[in-house]
């Protein structure tokens, strides 16, 4: 979620995948922006020039709505709260990784008397939180922000215990999406995007044992 380590663009022709470290060939240049397809494992992302200073990114959080008691947002993260309490129960411990500056998820969970943690490079900067283990962990329109995606998935994968589960929700992409006109890209920090062929790629390249998609809801379980 910072553009520490990133790779090279070299002026519109080939990047390393951030994911997979592939080649990643141009795909669109909109306006002076340029997006760069990966062959090899489906991933579409931003390149790095691109990327917001961490103190710019920080700041476009701030403008978004994060007021926990609103209830279109408690809406928007239903999906993710449903499927953890379908899965676990109160004595399960959760992390919600990502949380940003208004952890709705996890006050929607407290309240039903769940034990879930918050992390958050820039809000909740909480590294203890980064030496437990987990029985899941949720990362809600978070994943699309990740500069290093590859690191962020081998670091979410070892927090999970025996049995657990990593619930994604982000937009997922697809040819046919006019990506031109497509407004998940214009958020400044989305900065890759996930196809089915990347997410697979995760699941085998980060053993997780099985992958279930629902709309934007993604669950990866070991």
């Amino acid at each position: 979620m910072s553009n520490e380590g990133k790779c090279i663009d070299i002026a519109g022709g080939v990047i390393k995948c951030s994911l997979c470290r592939a080649d990643a060939a141009l795909f669109k240049t909109l306006k002076i922006k340029r997006y760069y397809l990966c062959a090899n494992c489906g991933a579409v992302m931003l390149g790095p020039d691109f990327y917001l200073s961490a103190e710019a990114e920080k700041s476009r959080y701030l403008a978004h709505q994060n007021n926990v008691e609103d209830p279109g947002y408690q809406k928007f993260v239903e999906p993710i709260v449903n499927a953890v309490k379908t899965e676990f129960g109160r004595e399960d411990k959760g992390l919600d990784f990502g949380c940003g500056p208004g952890p709705v998820i996890s006050k929607l969970l407290k309240d039903e008397g769940y034990d879930i943690r918050l992390y958050d490079p820039l809000f909740c900067d909480d590294i203890e939180a980064l030496r437990s283990n987990y029985n899941y962990i949720v990362c809600c329109e978070v994943i699309e922000h990740f500069a290093r995606p590859a690191e962020e998935f081998g670091k979410l994968r070892s927090l999970l215990k025996a049995c657990g589960k990593l619930f994604c929700m982000t937009y997922i992409y697809d040819s046919s999406i006019d990506f031109d006109n497509w407004h998940y890209k214009n958020d400044t920090t989305h900065i890759i995007f996930y196809s089915l062929k990347t997410l697979e790629w995760i699941r085998c390249n980060f053993n997780f044992k099985s992958m279930r998609i629902t709309g934007r809801l993604i669950e990866f379980s070991i």
